[in-house]
């Protein structure tokens, strides 16, 4: 109840300092300290409001639904930590503290700057006051009680002392499928608990947990630095409707360029971070697999980024007198656009409309929420965009337009619409399933090689060029050892990479353009004025960041192997051998032992395998070994204990479209068979596979390949064919990529010896050439990102 208080207070709070800010800027002055001020206590009641959360999860006060449904005794005491933002409740909870954090940090720096304060903090307290209405008792409350509303709990999470009193046996249920029991909490077991003095917190002792994908050491560190990232793409936007309350565009300029740099750096290093922890958790072997949730995150940033660009110019243009500068319009919709976007990303994740289409997506919240979040995106397109269209005219009047044809302002231009073309296109496909409609990773990824090499190209020859105008004959001249240098690097890197693709090969050309273009400028400028490198340091590192993405993707190596136990299997220079496994984390998981030698080099990876209580699901971790030079990475398929049938052949991994031929038969994957996503994550039965067509002796036969899940019990069902003598078992199926691992084998068959039974591990083994080179690339990109906030923070105050 009190933290409900709390919540309420603020954002009453919230609501006064925005009223007060509103009337400081009609001209009352008297109400600019009442603002101040009231936007400091909901500030604090926040903060009080989030340590409240955090106190009732890391002492396990069960008697609240939040606090039961992620968080449980058992899990360590960072993860238990961060189960703050386990949940819906919490991540907004987690946005709205950081986002009063960024406030304060904004009135401060506003308050320096003339009449700025009143006009961004009304715009500002608009948001943390939408963002306060989703965390009040009207939604999504994260103080709700246990008892609110009626919530099976597993007979697991009671104490064992109390289940067995009379007049709790009116309240246990079980489940046939699962041959579990389960108690109906609700207020009526509330108040019968409440007269026989128990307190809930002692009848439930239990909390369900968090799903095991998100007790990763990333969890504590990923999703804050992604909701800062998001809490500062708020700054931006309320400098690009103060500056439109006023009907002035020179200072808003400056003042925000230093913010929208601090949100771009963060938000992008917060998105591959979680990139980062998909590689390190998920075991399909890559960072990015264009999944709605992650494009989410990713549009604002490139639109983020564009802005940078136009922003730059626009700044440039003031500076030689070019009245309020050029790009004007452009800016502003796009410092609206980004926060908007950001919104946009919230109702895609938060709203379940992408429950059958993202492992991200939290479930359906109901339609109140669904409409509401669907408010907050309309309200803040309607300021932003509606703001413009009133002062379109009066822009359009004082804006100049005379830049050359080969010139820096066009370039930057140029560029930062391809970015927006780019963001455009992953937009389409992220809302796709809001109709009904999916676009695989290949859809992205056909369509952005040429973008990247546009942008690359744009991003060399733009500092090449000079503001306002450049002959061709200088460009030329100027470009010439740039041009010469990544021709030759790139043909080294094809010629040793064996590259055969055209379009990847103009690939590495243009990045390769742009990373020697930017270091040759950035070692002219270290001799020099150092506090200018920032913009080519990130260039720099974006550069080395796509490099080390062509090399770990188009040129990974992957097998799929069967290791038998203490027998030596190649790969790619490596021998492998089983040894075995072991129980690990008290026994709770298991770790399969591969030792690996090459040569005198000899190391021990360990992927694991378990069951999760949390979902009763069959969880799988890879084992990364990183060199200098590659990562050798080992996601664990399954484990045979030496029962499986005699002439069972190695998997063969298929996806949708592709065929392989096995007893005189051809065998096409025809389907992917989905199953409901917030059933599948909510531990629920479920079951995926696919669809095989197959053509024998002038007959077509269709058959399921499947994985189900039945209770506690995952099992992979065996097809027989007997007119085809072909059975057919999945061994593995990957729900993101569709990718499936089925073991054909033949029913009859009188020429297979009797062997003894062996363990049997399946993995897939890959390399990752120069994969170091992402995560580098990144920290790099980063780092110029902050040399340049330092920069624009001093020019700000000028």
């Amino acid at each position: 109840m009190i933290g409900s208080i709390i919540l309420t207070l603020a954002l009453a709070s919230s609501i006064v300092a925005m009223v007060m800010y509103y009337l400081t800027f009609r001209g009352y002055k008297n109400a600019l300290n009442f603002g101040r001020l009231a936007y400091h206590v909901m500030a604090m009641l926040v903060f009080l409001a989030a340590a409240l959360l955090e106190y009732l999860l890391i002492t396990h006060q069960y008697s609240y639904r939040y606090v039961f449904e992620y968080s449980s005794n058992e899990l360590k005491s960072g993860i238990l930590m961060a189960s703050f933002w386990g949940g819906q409740e919490g991540s907004f909870m987690l946005w709205l503290t950081l986002t009063s954090i960024v406030g304060l940090i904004l009135q401060s720096y506003a308050s320096k700057r003339g009449d700025l304060e009143q006009r961004v903090m009304t715009v500002f307290t608009l948001a943390t006051s939408f963002i306060l209405l989703m965390v009040s008792p009207l939604f999504k409350n994260p103080f709700v009680y246990l008892w609110a509303e009626p919530i099976f709990i597993g007979i697991k999470s009671i104490n064992p002392s109390l289940i067995h009193l009379p007049f709790v046996q009116n309240f246990l249920f079980s489940d046939a499928s699962s041959n579990q029991e389960y108690v109906k909490m609700s207020s009526t077991l509330f108040s019968a608990l409440s007269s026989s003095g128990i307190p809930v917190g002692q009848f439930v002792i239990n909390g369900r947990g968090l799903n095991p994908q998100l007790t990763n050491f990333w969890m504590q560190i990923h999703p804050p630095i992604l909701f800062t990232g998001f809490s500062m793409s708020t700054v931006p936007f309320c400098f690009a409707v103060a500056a439109m309350m006023k009907n002035d565009y020179r200072d808003w300029v400056k003042q925000s360029f230093p913010w929208l740099l601090a949100a771009a750096g963060i938000l992008g290093l917060g998105i591959m971070l979680g990139g980062y922890w998909a590689y390190e958790m998920l075991g399909w072997g890559g960072y990015w697999a264009w999944d709605p949730v992650e494009n989410s995150s990713f549009i604002p940033w490139l639109v983020a980024v564009a802005g940078v660009h136009t922003l730059l110019v626009q700044k440039k243009s003031q500076a030689k007198g070019d009245g309020i500068g050029k790009f004007a319009k452009t800016n502003l919709i796009l410092m609206s656009m980004m926060y908007v976007l950001v919104i946009y990303s919230t109702f895609l994740t938060r709203s379940g409309v992408l429950g059958d289409a993202s492992v991200h997506s939290f479930v359906n919240p109901g339609t109140i929420v669904y409409l509401f979040l669907m408010i907050f995106v309309g309200t803040f397109l309607l300021v932003g965009l509606g703001m413009l269209a009133y002062r379109w005219k009066y822009i359009t009047i004082h804006t100049r337009s005379d830049e050359g044809l080969l010139s820096r302002e066009l370039s930057l231009f140029t560029a930062s619409i391809v970015l927006c073309a780019s963001a455009t296109i992953i937009l389409i496909g992220t809302s796709a399933p809001i109709f009904g409609h999916s676009v695989n990773a290949k859809f992205y990824n056909s369509m952005h090689i040429p973008i990247a090499i546009i942008i690359f190209l744009l991003n060399g020859i733009s500092l090449l060029l000079k503001w306002k105008d450049t002959k061709g004959n200088d460009l030329l001249k100027k470009s010439l050892p740039s041009i010469v240098s990544s021709v030759v690097l790139t043909a080294l890197i094809v010629l040793f990479g064996g590259v055969s693709d055209i379009l990847v090969m103009l690939l590495i050309l243009s990045v390769t353009f742009s990373l020697i273009v930017n270091l040759e400028i950035a070692i002219r400028i270290i001799r020099g004025n150092k506090k200018m490198l920032g913009a080519y340091v990130a260039h720099i590192g974006i550069a080395i960041f796509l490099l080390g993405v062509i090399s770990s993707s188009v040129y990974s190596r992957e097998k799929d192997l069967n290791l038998v136990k203490d027998e030596v299997q190649k790969f790619y220079g490596y021998n492998l051998m089983f040894t075995g496994y072991e129980p690990i984390d008290n026994n709770t998981k298991y770790a399969f032992n591969i030792k690996c030698t090459r040569g005198n080099d000899a190391f021990t990876v360990s992927p694991i395998m378990y069951i999760a209580d949390f979902n009763n699901s069959l969880m799988r971790e890879p084992a990364i070994y990183s060199m200098a030079t590659k990562d050798l990475y080992f996601s664990p398929l399954g484990y045979d204990d030496g029962s499986q049938t005699e002439g069972e052949g190695p998997a063969v991994a298929l996806t949708v479209g592709s065929s392989t031929n096995f007893g005189g038969a051809k065998i096409t994957y025809t389907k992917f068979i989905a199953p409901n996503v917030n059933t599948m994550m909510g531990g629920g039965n479920f079951q995926l596979g696919a669809l095989l067509t197959v053509e024998k002796d002038g007959k077509t036969y269709q058959v399921q390949a499947l994985m189900q899940k039945t209770g506690r019990q995952i099992e992979f069902v065996p097809v027989e064919l007997k007119d085809a003598n072909i059975r057919i078992k999945l061994q593995k199926m990957d729900p993101n990529t569709q990718k499936a691992d089925i073991v054909f084998s033949k029913i009859n068959d009188n020429n297979t010896a009797a062997a003894k039974p062996k363990e049997v591990l399946t993995i897939q083994a890959s390399t990752k050439p120069f994969i170091n080179l992402v995560w580098t690339g990144v920290l790099i990109m980063v780092f110029g990102f902050f040399i340049s906030v330092s920069r624009r923070l001093k020019e700000s105050l000028t």
